[in-house]
């Protein structure tokens, strides 16, 4: 061997017992559950969430607490402290999130409407919330109705939105 170089050892592979089990990445999934704000914001991580009885994904018998995930929303002072729970068998992931609130927004879904409703109906955003996030509303929700509803509806843009919202869809999602 020259000067300066090292060798490298080659293990062979595992096998058997030694083998580590790759499990296909776990999969995120939300559980909207009723929560009293005044109450979680006051007891933080201390909040009595329900646990889950049962592993949505796989039907496992039980799920183990795997912490807490900070969020925001709109009216609260501060980020919050939302429970997440783990499938020992399939690797799922729960989140438990609030019920009124689209995932990944911070507005309330009446909020949201009242915002497109103003706009819609008067010309008008909502006063005391960001214009450009209400705007964003606005373009999100043209753009769901155009795809998966179509062009019958773009006159009739808050029954699209109710339509698409009890059709299980983000209406101002800005992905399709």
């Amino acid at each position: 061997m020259k000067k300066g170089r090292r060798s490298v050892r080659l293990h062979p592979p595992k096998t058997g017992a030694d083998q580590q089990v790759i499990r296909p990445q776990a999969r995120k999934m939300i559980i909207f559950v009723s929560v009293n704000f005044k109450q979680l914001f006051e007891h933080q991580k201390k909040y009595p969430w329900s646990r889950p009885g049962c592993c949505p994904r796989c039907k496992a018998s039980r799920v183990w607490k795997h912490g807490f995930v900070l969020v925001y929303f709109d009216g609260l002072p501060a980020g919050v402290f939302l429970r997440r729970y783990r499938c020992p068998q399939c690797g799922c992931v729960i989140r438990l999130r609030s019920k009124g609130f689209f995932r990944r927004f911070q507005a309330a879904i009446s909020t949201i409407r009242s915002s497109l409703q103003c706009r819609l109906s008067a010309g008008k955003y909502l006063p005391g919330l960001s214009i450009s996030r209400q705007r964003h509303w606005l373009k999100g929700l043209k753009r769901n109705v155009k795809a998966y509803l179509g062009d019958r509806w773009n006159d009739r843009l808050l029954a699209a939105f109710d339509h698409l919202l009890a059709c299980d869809r983000v209406p101002v999602s800005s992905t399709i």
